[in-house]
């Protein structure tokens, strides 16, 4: 039965369960999905202090063109605040040092004149310059990230100042590759002009360990029902499978009667999107199969459109699909009705706004074409010609 590229979607991740969560060390988590709420434990930052390094002053004192002060003292970082500063006084203070009481603002060494233990100002001075004041990054119990978030360097950084050392996330997929076809050989296998190397499982490889999981390379499985079942078997004890050709109307094409042999459930094999129309899936309890197309294009490309948004839901992530942008058509375009095309483009951007143009042949066996393509234009399968200068929707990859 043939699905829309939407209804595939859909159908996809609703059959996605979450994989549990796991503590792991702080940077550990680095890239995987929060498994949990953080509020802030206090606030941040948990005092007043200072942003430059320069002499925390008395604002009012400091509102003629030019003010002569006492210097009082100095608060490196680390330090402890002074007693309160007196009028006509200034403290000599380091970035990150505490605001000493009576202070209101900080005047850069580069704005002041120094003179044995007086500081000419160059005022007048505004109310809270360069003071970085207590809470006003995050307050106490206010909520920093919400259970389901990537963590990137900003949440490390965070987290670490809140003094987590261990943090829960979801667990990593494990997710096993399986290549189908006695026309294959394994890479540093002796070549010749009859074999094919087994490209397609280091690429998707690349693209699992990409996304945080981890991929489980099962190699190849012949064009017949003894090697494909034992392979196949093996693949469903993991978290997820990813199988290369073998699903279209080819007279050794087996997958999908194997799968069904091992009782997986399948739920669509064909896709109305091209490249990639012979596209299978189906479950095995809570193991997803993917059955993706054997031509090298198709295959990145429905694991793009497909696996990723599902491997992404299954290690707890709230966000799986990749934003789309609108660019400018620089050629007319002609497709067939019928079926969503995913389009190689180059993306580039002029006087701030986006344009696109083919990469080059379209044809599912040139990878090249992907080598030089940095987005996928997404063009709709009602339609069958866009006009250059019109714009349409676009993912980067």
């Amino acid at each position: 039965m043939s699905r829309s590229f939407e209804d595939a979607r859909s159908l996809i991740l609703d059959n996605i369960s979450r994989l549990p969560a796991e503590t792991v060390p702080l940077l550990e988590s680095l890239g995987r999905a929060l498994a949990v709420d953080i509020k802030a434990p206090f606030d941040l930052p948990r005092f007043d202090n200072s942003a430059m390094d320069g002499f925390a002053v008395r604002s009012e004192d400091c509102q003629r063109p030019s003010v002569t002060l006492q210097v009082s003292g100095y608060i490196p970082a680390g330090g402890r605040a002074e007693p309160a500063v007196e009028s006509g006084c200034a403290v000599r203070i380091m970035t990150g040092a505490p605001i000493p009481p009576g202070c209101d603002a900080v005047v850069p060494f580069e704005e002041t004149e120094e003179r044995a233990s007086e500081v000419v100002i160059g005022g007048p001075v505004k109310r809270c310059d360069h003071i970085r004041f207590k809470g006003e990054d995050i307050r106490e119990q206010e909520l920093a990230m919400s259970s389901g978030c990537r963590l990137r360097p900003a949440e490390i950084n965070m987290l670490a100042s809140f003094g987590h050392s261990e943090l829960s996330v979801h667990r990593r997929a494990k997710v096993a590759i399986l290549s189908t076809g006695d026309e294959l050989v394994e890479l540093g296998h002796p070549l010749s002009t009859e074999v094919i190397v087994n490209s397609n499982s280091w690429s998707l490889a690349a693209a699992v360990r990409e996304l945080g999981a981890e991929p489980v390379m099962l190699g190849i499985a012949k064009d017949n029902h003894a090697s494909l079942r034992e392979k196949l078997s093996a693949g469903l004890q993991y978290d997820a499978l990813i199988t290369s050709a073998g699903v279209s109307a080819g007279d050794r094409d087996f997958v999908r009667e194997i799968l069904t042999e091992l009782e997986v459930k399948q739920l669509f094999w064909k896709v109305d999107i091209k490249p990639g129309r012979p596209t299978a899936f189906g479950v095995k309890g809570v193991t997803p199969v993917f059955s993706l197309p054997g031509n090298p294009v198709s295959s990145m490309i429905t694991f793009d459109q497909f696996v990723r948004p599902a491997l992404l839901k299954m290690m707890g992530h709230s966000q799986t699909d990749k934003p789309l942008f609108k660019a400018t058509l620089k050629e007319a375009i002609k497709k067939k009705a019928g079926r969503v095309q995913f389009m190689r483009v180059v993306v580039s951007n002029e006087n701030g706004e986006l344009f696109i143009s083919s990469s080059g042949d379209q044809n599912t066996a040139i990878v090249c074409t992907m080598l030089r393509a940095n987005g996928l234009a997404i063009l709709p399968a009602e339609r069958d010609y866009f006009a250059a200068g019109e714009r349409v929707p676009v993912q980067f990859i």
